[in-house]
């Protein structure tokens, strides 16, 4: 469920993403997350909207020491380190060193279901890229992508599954 805080953090970065977006449509993602933080820090928010804000930042922490301690091959070869960390799924994590014979099971599992995950998206993101290419070789008068989904895919706007883009 989206919170009004969440709906606010995310106008935050929507205005500050926009404000930084080049006439060519470009933007860096750390100057993104500078303009971000410059805004959260200068900005009289309410106190939900900063504990959503701190909720956000320590998932992200979080995270971030997950996949800091995700196993990976070694120079000795093996995936082995008893401080790295074997993702469970369901939010269970468990210290490598402590991982029994059915956690390293469940992991092998949830890695090739990921791995399927991943393949399909894959696969979909390069269809999709093939036929826009083609399609851009088709119509050599076509510049954007933008215009291209229109034109030649028939994309219109469903105000319904569009995000706000307010320019300001």
């Amino acid at each position: 469920m989206t919170t009004t805080a969440d709906v606010r953090l995310r106008h935050i970065v929507e205005q500050s993403a926009v404000a930084l977006t080049d006439a060519d449509g470009r933007f860096h993602k750390r100057h993104l997350t500078d303009a971000v933080r410059e805004q959260l820090a200068r900005e009289d928010l309410d106190p939900h909207v900063k504990a959503a804000a701190l909720d956000k930042l320590a998932q992200s922490l979080v995270t971030g020491f997950g996949e800091h301690r995700n196993p990976r091959r070694r120079r000795s070869g093996t995936l082995f380190h008893p401080q790295d960390i074997v993702k469970l799924g369901t939010g269970i994590w468990v210290w490598m060193d402590r991982a029994t014979d059915s956690d390293l099971l469940e992991w092998s599992r949830l890695s090739r279901r990921n791995r399927a995950r991943v393949d399909l998206a894959d696969a979909e993101v390069q269809d999709y890229v093939d036929q826009r290419i083609d399609a851009f070789r088709a119509h050599a008068d076509v510049v954007y992508l933008g215009d291209l989904e229109r034109v030649v895919f028939g994309w219109a706007e469903d105000h319904a599954d569009q995000t706000d883009l307010r320019r300001s």
